[in-house]
């Protein structure tokens, strides 16, 4: 342990890092003018004052620093003044009376940038960091207090956007992280947007009761249309229907009214909502028959296409009033189109846009880039060009959603001169894992803004989850305030003393390590969470035991290095390793070493916890690989020995886990029963919640769900609840069938786990909703039970 960094050294590091004015990029002005225009709307959009825009500003800084709410002085400046035709900032120290006790003065062009300019001088003048509340929270402390906060030299500093727009959220996320949000959880989610510069938000809350309003059919249809709560996401696309639901009328009311706060507060701070339109998917029926019901895609051409998106576009309107002109519209999301005619394409392209621009003259079509990559197959260039080019030059802004790993703008000749927005989508199904790309990050953007004929107009978050890996999203969000490269190693350094709010010689060694580990995966591979413990494989040993001695030596060689687990069977799901575990327990115990210092921060806790679960978490999929080839040797003793590891090492993640408030099931079940009202709504909101983070969707009585455990979670209670349960009963037959000389009987494996998890879905059992035990402890203690 060293002495705290003096502020002043943090501020010589400061100067490294901060972004210089922005360099015009290659080419793309065009479009960011094309796209500005069309956003602002000629002045028809209703935006904040400048009033109402300061006043916004300093209510976020005193709901998250109510005792310095005097020290600051927010103030809207026009682009042509102070921040010379762009979008910015301006940090100063307020005059020399400090009228009303201000410091710091913060100027900027909406109430976004306000915000972010208090973000940027409480995070490298004050040494502070704020990240969502189950991820550690704020770190503030190190903030002085009011009449002593660091001065800034000279005139001050400015920060430019070097593009417009930071775009946030996935069309899932609504699902996986925000279904069972009320308003006090949505307003600290706004705080936190427009501290990180975000000004594109999605908002999707709600939209069932426009829809409602929209369609001409009863409400019975529309029960057999809508999905269930924790569903919703996927019915909008036309994915499913039903499935979850119905919705009551106390839903639909409910998300309404709180969609309405969420839209007016994202005004009031400057943000333009990205809301719904109409994709041409409705419900129907004949006569009843569940075989033609109940989501069909209307054909371009039937003039009902435009007649239902204009009076959904109006609906919407006439309940929010007219606060944005992007719509987001994503027909085929994990849908394929009927034909690959780029006829067809480019004429559903054109009925999308004109019901958009019908309602709204001046309406922008944002459109998930997503499908280019998922569907691959499918979107080619002749496919990709007939729906990009369907709308106006201007009209359009795709989101390269994958652009951390996969961009999509290096194949198709920057979108073939469509704008786009730099995606980073990072997280699948809400899992909970440490991984992150931070190189990547850091300089992906300027990459991409800088090159040829660039089209690019934003960057943006695309996360499937939220609320976890604070140092992606922290290093993502500044990258809106960014026009050069990123030295990552340095900002490290930075980030490890904000975040702890002291400086600590183990923990900034062991970002270090993190960084060139963890937060390094270059393989290529989309990082979803199959690690045994919480996807376990649904299949007979017996069709894959002549590899796992294979897949277990290969494991051995390569577990230094970068790699996926196995590329042996394609029978046996492979957990993505792309990290040496020896180098991440390096990593964790000099995070232990720091304990005594620094084990009252709430975001060290946090930290430890999440690295002593991912190292358990690795160690128990070479456990399973050695269960495996015991059991494909015949030796009853070790596979004994193996399945006692395995199952002693889901206690003790459980127990670790239950240590820290961030990493219980309870509280998502509480607050999905806390929006019902009556009692067949709390059964089944908790059968969503329970449902979503397990089984996913159906089964019958012998196949699970093709995407059971997509929504994974390493939470205390659904370890010990649902997956030890569903690991013993594999193992106790892997036992059995040694003993008594018998091929394994994967159907009565599969009978009585999917009954088990049934009845789990349909549970009522309590589960804790605050930590139990000393974090620092129990870590410290497997540890040394585990890796000493």
């Amino acid at each position: 342990m060293r002495p705290p960094t003096p502020l002043p050294f943090l501020l010589l590091l400061l100067l490294l890092l901060l972004p210089s004015s922005p360099a015009a990029a290659a080419g793309g002005a065009d479009g960011w003018e094309a796209i500005g225009a069309a956003a602002a709307g000629g002045g028809r959009r209703r935006v904040a004052s400048p009033e109402e825009q300061e006043a916004a500003a300093a209510g976020v800084l005193r709901r998250l620093l109510p005792s310095h709410a005097r020290s600051f002085r927010f103030q809207i400046v026009s682009k042509g003044g102070v921040c010379g035709g762009s979008s910015c900032f301006r940090i100063s120290n307020a005059d020399g009376s400090r009228r009303n006790g201000a410091e710091i003065l913060i100027q900027g062009t909406t109430a976004v940038e306000l915000a972010s300019g208090l973000h940027w001088y409480l995070k490298y003048w004050c040494g502070a960091h704020i990240s969502w509340d189950k991820t550690g929270g704020a770190q503030l402390a190190s903030v002085p207090l009011p009449g002593s906060l660091p001065q800034v030299k000279g005139t001050g500093v400015k920060i430019e956007r070097p593009v417009p727009w930071n775009y946030y959220q996935n069309v899932v996320t609504s699902s996986y992280s925000f279904v069972w949000w009320d308003w006090k959880r949505w307003e600290k989610e706004i705080d936190w947007m427009a501290l990180q510069g975000i000004n594109l938000p999605l908002a999707f809350t709600g939209q069932e009761a426009i829809w409602q309003k929209t369609f001409n059919v009863t409400n019975r249809d529309l029960d057999d249309f809508f999905g269930g709560p924790a569903f919703l996401a996927w019915a909008r696309m036309g994915n499913l229907h039903g499935w979850g639901g119905p919705l009551s009328q106390n839903w639909l009311d409910q998300q309404l009214t709180l969609q309405k706060k969420i839209l007016s507060r994202m005004i009031e701070l400057g943000m333009v909502p990205v809301l719904p339109s109409f994709s041409g998917n409705v419900p129907n029926t004949v006569d009843g028959d569940p075989r033609w019901c109940c989501t069909y895609l209307l054909d371009p051409s039937d003039a009902l296409f435009i007649d239902v998106g204009l009076a959904f576009i109006r609906q919407q309107m006439k309940e929010y009033g007219d606060i944005t002109n992007i719509y987001n519209c994503d027909t085929f999301n994990e849908n394929t189109p009927p034909t690959n005619e780029p006829a067809y394409i480019s004429s559903l392209g054109s009925a999308i846009y004109e019901a958009m621009s019908r309602g709204n003259k001046d309406a922008v079509w944002l459109m998930q880039g997503w499908l280019f990559y998922s569907d691959a197959a499918f979107w080619k260039e002749p496919q990709m060009k007939a729906l990009l080019h369907s709308v106006p030059t201007g009209k359009m802004i795709v989101l390269d959603l994958f652009a951390d790993v996969k961009p999509i703008w290096q194949m198709s000749s920057q979108f073939y001169g469509v704008p786009y927005i730099w995606c980073m989508l990072h997280n699948f199904g809400g899992n909970i894992e440490m991984y992150g790309i931070l190189d990547s990050i850091a300089s992906g953007p300027i990459d991409a803004r800088t090159s040829h004929n660039s089209t690019m107009v934003g960057v943006g978050m695309c996360m499937e989850g939220i609320e976890h890996n604070p140092v992606v999203y922290e290093l993502m969000s500044e990258m809106a305030f960014r026009s050069q490269k990123v030295e990552v190693e340095d900002w490290l350094k930075i980030y490890s003393y904000r975040r702890y709010g002291q400086s600590n010689v183990e923990v900034e060694k062991a970002w270090g390590i993190l960084y060139h580990t963890i937060y390094n995966c270059t393989d290529g591979i989309a990082d979803h969470n199959k690690d045994y413990i919480v996807e376990f494989p649904d299949i007979s040993p017996n069709s894959f035991s002549s590899d796992v001695s294979k897949q277990k030596a290969i494991s051995e060689v390569k577990k230094h290095r970068r790699f996926v687990l196995s590329e042996v069977s394609a029978s046996l799901p492979h957990p993505h390793l792309w990290y040496s575990t020896k180098e991440a327990i390096k990593a964790l115990e000099l995070f232990l070493n720091a304990g005594n210092d620094l084990s009252k921060s709430l975001t060290y806790r946090y930290d430890l916890v999440d690295l002593t679960r991912q190292s358990l978490s690795k160690l128990a999929n070479e456990v399973y690989l050695d269960a495996m080839n015991a059991y494909r040797k015949k030796d009853s003793n070790g596979l004994n020995f193996y399945t006692k590891k395995f199952l002693e090492l889901i206690v003790d993640i459980d127990t670790l886990l239950a240590s820290d408030d961030n990493f219980l099931l309870g509280p998502w079940l509480e607050d999905a029963k806390s929006l019902a009202r009556t009692e067949n709504e709390r059964k089944q909101y908790e059968w969503n919640a329970r449902t979503q983070v397990t089984m996913w969707y159906d089964n019958t009585k012998t196949e699970q769900s093709k995407l059971h455990d997509y929504a994974n979670k390493f939470w205390s209670g659904l370890l010990k609840s649902y997956y030890l349960p569903r690991a013993s009963k594999y193992f106790s037959r892997l036992t059995k069938g040694l003993q008594e000389n018998q091929s394994f009987q994967l159907e009565e494996w599969r009978k009585d786990w999917i009954a088990y998890s049934n009845e789990w879905q349909s549970g009522k059992e309590l589960y804790a909703v605050k930590a139990t035990g000393d974090a620092l402890a129990i870590s410290s203690s497997l540890f040394k039970k585990y890796f000493s």
